[in-house]
Order: structure tokens, then sequence, then C-alpha cells
């Protein structure tokens, strides 16, 4: 038995294969999906999204959140955005990374201000494509 995994951003159809096993980030931690699993909808967190294929090597996708619905052994994702680990270029990424890190440093004692808000997230979203990308 398999799943059929499709995931989708806006503007693009990210993946659409055929696979054995599926671990989403969900916002209440990690969701293993095998075939057989009952019904449901689940909202995605900023994470990486592992996925084990026929051939039984693991892939992974970065997310930058979103929902996922699985029903009948189909598992399809709708994110804000996503990306290939093995598309993301690693030095640009751990690049990415540093700034973020950064960035956030330098809002310390702003409480919760939409500034700092902000840097948190760019700050998860750089922190997934890096873990993604270590993964390929």
């Amino acid at each position: 038995m398999s799943l059929t995994l499709r995931v989708l951003a806006p503007d693009k159809s990210v993946f659409d294969d055929t696979v054995e096993e599926v671990i989403l980030p969900s916002t209440t931690g990690l969701l293993g999906i095998l075939p057989g699993h009952i019904s449901m909808v689940t909202a995605i967190d900023i994470g990486v999204l592992k996925v084990r294929g026929s051939n039984g090597n693991w892939d992974s996708i970065a997310l930058m959140g979103g929902f996922a619905e699985v029903e009948s052994d189909d598992v399809t994702v709708l994110v804000n955005s996503a990306e290939l680990g093995k598309n993301i270029d690693s030095t640009h990424a751990e690049k990415k990374l540093e700034e973020a890190k950064n960035a956030l440093s330098k809002l310390d004692g702003e409480g919760n201000s939409p500034e700092k808000i902000k840097a948190k997230e760019a700050l998860n979203k750089a922190r997934a494509r890096v873990q993604a990308v270590s993964m390929k």
C-alpha cells in the first residue's frame, strides 16, 4: 500500500507522487501518516515535511505554513510557500539564517512588537530551509 502526496503552493505544484510515509510539521507537533490513516485536516506549521518514497529514501520539503488533508490514502498539503530540500542552495540558506538571527537579536527588549514577530517568523523560515537542505 502507498499514499499519494501532493504539496501545492499558490504559484506551483511542489510535489506530486506516490510515497510510503509522510511526516508533517503540524501546529501541534510532528504527525506521521501511513497508508490507511484516518481522514483528517490539520494546520501546518513552518517546518520540514519528510517523505519516504517507494525506494526507501527520505526526502524533505521546507513548508511555510498552511493546511493538510488526509483522505483515503491521499495527502494534500496546501501551503503559503514550499521548496524541495534538494533544490535549496545550502550556502545561501545558511547566510539567510545568520541574517535572521542577527535581525532578531537586534530586537531584544522590544516585547512582542510587530517587527519582532516578523523577525521571529523570518528566523523560523530560514531555519526550516536549512533543516530541509541538510537532509538531501
